[in-house]
C-alpha cells in the first residue's frame, strides 16, 4: 500500500516562503498522480496543485496561481510544494495524496491514499 509522509509545515508572516516536502514509498508517475490539497477551517477539501505523468490537468485554483509550484524528485521519491508571498487566509492544513490514475483529479473523494497533513499558519 502506498504511504505518504509530509512535512515542512509551520508558522510564517504574510508575503513569506514555505516548501512543504511528500515523500512517498513509490514515486512511479506512470502509476500514480500525486497532489496536495488543503483544509482551511470550514472549507472542503480544496485541491492546490498536481502532478501526473499526462502533464495534464494541474488543479490549481485562481488564490494560489502564481504563488504555488509542485515538482517532484524522483531519486528521494519526494514530491514538494513551493508556496511563496503566503498569505493568511492559506492557513491550514496541508494533505499529500495520491490516485491509481496517470491524470490528475480535482476532487479529494477520488484519491486513495493520504498523509497526515502537516499545518500551515501564516500570521503576522
Amino acid at each position: 500500500q502506498l504511504q505518504l509522509a509530509e512535512s515542512g509545515g509551520g508558522l510564517v508572516q504574510p508575503g513569506g516562503s514555505l516548501r512543504l516536502s511528500c515523500e512517498v514509498s513509490e514515486f512511479n508517475l506512470d502509476e500514480y498522480a500525486i497532489a496536495w490539497f488543503r483544509l482551511v477551517q470550514e472549507k472542503e477539501r480544496e485541491g492546490v496543485a498536481c502532478i501526473s505523468s499526462d502533464g495534464g490537468l494541474r488543479i490549481i485554483p485562481d488564490s494560489v496561481k502564481g504563488r504555488f509550484t509542485i515538482s517532484g524528485d524522483k531519486a528521494k521519491n519526494t514530491v514538494y510544494l513551493q508556496m511563496n508571498d503566503l498569505k493568511p487566509e492559506d492557513t491550514g492544513v496541508y494533505y499529500c495524496a495520491a490516485a491509481e490514475s496517470y491524470v490528475c483529479y480535482a476532487s479529494w473523494q477520488l484519491y486513495d491514499y493520504w498523509g497526515q497533513g502537516t499545518q500551515v499558519t501564516v500570521s503576522a
